[in-house]
């Protein structure tokens, strides 16, 4: 079951082991090597563990699953991912764009991650946490994940264990657009701003 979701353009894929499974989802890998490779849009969610280079190339879904091989999100320029577990060696290399949240309980991340294009932020921002539990519920609706009810369940002991990961430009221009707004400029006014003031032209 390699490439699952392998160019998703639209609508939402869940996959979640069958009824009466015993054994732990979150332990066990329920897709293969490079799951949502070049999506474009949509939506995916993933009861259990993905392969090697999950969201290769992603320009712009928005995938869950409860940890990942190595290369995780390499080359992503767009999307979101949210990983309810650990990652392997080489994360978020040549990542130019998107957001990804981890969760990060052992505090080790930054020994996996590549940080050649990426920075680790602690998630601490309003917008981070409420799109961090919105993507909870859905992916716990979608695929009835023990692992997501029990972080929902207990969120504000695990809000304060999930780190962001976005590349240094595009956390830039979006710290930009953060303040044109607050100016009162609309979002599209906002980010045509922010991307003269990062630019120079």
């Amino acid at each position: 079951n390699d490439y699952f979701g392998k160019g998703l353009s639209g609508g939402i894929l869940s996959v979640a082991p069958p009824s009466g499974a015993s054994f732990k989802f979150d332990e066990n890998v329920c897709v293969g090597n490079v799951a949502f490779y070049g999506a474009t849009a949509g939506r995916g969610f993933v009861n259990g563990l993905a392969g090697q280079r999950f969201g290769v190339r992603n320009s712009g879904a928005t995938i869950v699953c409860e940890g990942v091989g190595n290369h995780g999100c390499e080359y992503m320029t767009g999307g979101v991912a949210l990983i309810l577990g650990e990652v392997g060696q080489n994360f978020a290399a040549g990542m130019s764009g998107g957001i990804a949240y981890v969760l990060d309980e052992n505090h080790d991340l930054y020994l996996r991650v590549n940080k050649e294009l990426v920075i680790i932020e602690t998630v601490s921002e309003k917008h981070d946490i409420a799109e961090i539990k919105r993507l909870l519920n859905e992916h716990t609706n979608s695929t009835g994940s023990p692992l997501g009810k029990r972080i929902l369940e207990n969120f504000d002991e695990y809000a304060s264990k999930f780190k962001k990961i976005v590349p240094v430009d595009y956390s830039r221009m979006l710290q930009s657009i953060s303040q044109m707004e607050e100016k009162g400029l609309s979002k599209e006014q906002a980010e045509i701003e922010a991307f003269y003031m990062n630019t120079g032209r």
